[in-house]
């Protein structure tokens, strides 16, 4: 046990100096942890570094899962339906336009097979619904109707990668259909049943409501990863349709940002930045930088025109697009899937998930450095001093302790 608790100190060290880098830079936190992550991926190791290790894949598998349907959790049902719109048009050419760019240059520019590009147009077609929450947590805007919106339009994007994932290459077997149909029930079945269990056996010490998600959850993680599928991605349908009753209950939401931000992420954020391979780079940077420059450049010319059709203003709007330009948890799936299933070899699983990692941190540092909406970041409550010691009882002095 002496080499786990040592490695979970090195890690929780390294998701600390990631805060600190991150306060002091003014950058995501969740980008934050990438960077620390491919450093002490480049200069410590990935063997020494454990990212391998059971326990921490579970912790990041976890993270993955919580962490999307938290998002799913935070969309308004209201403005969905308002946006609804927007949000598929936004979502679906955020999907089309890098998936058909980024598997032509992979099959013309970098000379891979058919299957091989097609799996590469998949990987790099994804929005990261991981890093996007991050970064409107971070700066407030997933309580904003823009912040919900763009978030829906990540659900979008997402779940067409799913569906070109599953009909170009995933088996299809009693399983899928197990898992299918298990799904929809339990999409039906949880808005009904989650209002009447937390009423009964909720607000209390022993964290039922969260023990109650939690359970859900891994369970369908469970479903999905025997179907060959996924254990992250029920996680965003069952955030949404349960986002009229845990949405709406803040205290159970910070509780549960707590768990997630406070242990979960940085091991999913830090073990993602570690799988960074600085020499596989170096060998071959213009093929990396095909496939990157592929995928934004296709975001790009996809979203904004689909942004300002919308009456986006040019700030709003070109944020907009570069948080859709962000993969991570599902281009990182689709590339491990791909190695895992020879469609692709070792070294273009590598260029993939070096490009889809700073697809991650590359367009999100730009977009908070240069077009970050500040009209639309909530305004702080300002609480009156004089107002606040109005309240405090007549009799008791400021300096008098209360008795316990």
């Amino acid at each position: 046990m002496t080499e786990t608790w040592a490695l979970a100190t090195l890690w929780v060290g390294l998701a600390l100096a990631a805060a600190m880098l991150s306060i002091f830079f003014r950058i995501a936190t969740a980008l934050g942890e990438i960077v620390v992550g491919i450093a002490a991926g480049a200069v410590i190791g990935g063997a020494a570094l454990g990212s391998d290790a059971s326990w921490i894949k579970f912790l990041a598998g976890a993270a993955a899962i919580v962490l999307t349907f938290l998002a799913g959790a935070e969309l308004d049902p209201v403005v969905f339906r308002a946006k609804l719109k927007e949000a598929t048009a936004v979502g679906l050419v955020s999907f089309a336009a890098p998936f058909l760019v980024c598997a032509g240059a992979a099959y013309y520019l970098l000379h891979w097979d058919t299957q091989a590009s097609w799996l590469a147009g998949i990987a790099m077609s994804t929005t990261s619904v991981a890093v996007v929450y991050a970064v409107m947590l971070e700066f407030g805007l997933n309580k904003t109707d823009y912040g919900k919106t763009v978030l829906a339009a990540c659900f979008v994007t997402d779940l067409g990668t799913v569906l070109a994932l599953g009909l170009l290459f995933a088996p299809f077997t009693y399983k899928t259909i197990i898992f299918v149909v298990t799904a929809l029930a339990a999409c039906l079945l949880l808005p009904r049943m989650t209002p009447r269990f937390f009423q009964r056996f909720g607000a209390r010490p022993s964290e039922f409501e969260t023990k109650y998600l939690l359970l859900a959850l891994f369970g369908l993680g469970t479903l999905a990863a025997w179907a060959d599928s996924e254990p992250v991605l029920p996680a965003y349908v069952i955030g949404m349709v349960l986002a009229g009753t845990v949405g709406r209950d803040h205290a159970l939401i910070r509780r549960l940002r707590t768990l997630t931000f406070g242990l979960l992420t940085p091991f999913y954020f830090l073990r993602a930045g570690s799988y960074v391979a600085l020499p596989a780079l170096f060998a071959a940077p213009v093929a990396f930088l095909i496939l990157l420059v592929s995928k934004i450049a296709a975001k790009c010319a996809g979203v904004y025109p689909v942004t300002k059709m919308y009456g986006a203003p040019n700030k709003e709007a070109m944020y907009t697009t570069l948080l859709m330009s962000t993969g991570l948890t599902f281009g990182s799936i689709s590339a491990l899937f791909g190695l895992t299933h020879d469609i692709i070899d070792q070294a273009q699983y590598t260029l993939l998930i070096l490009a889809v990692i700073a697809s991650a941190v590359v367009p999100t540092l730009i977009a908070n450095a240069f077009y970050l909406p500040h009209h639309l970041l909530p305004k702080p409550e300002n609480i009156s001093v004089p107002a606040a010691q109005e309240q405090r009882p007549a009799t008791q002095s400021s300096h008098t302790k209360t008795g316990a």
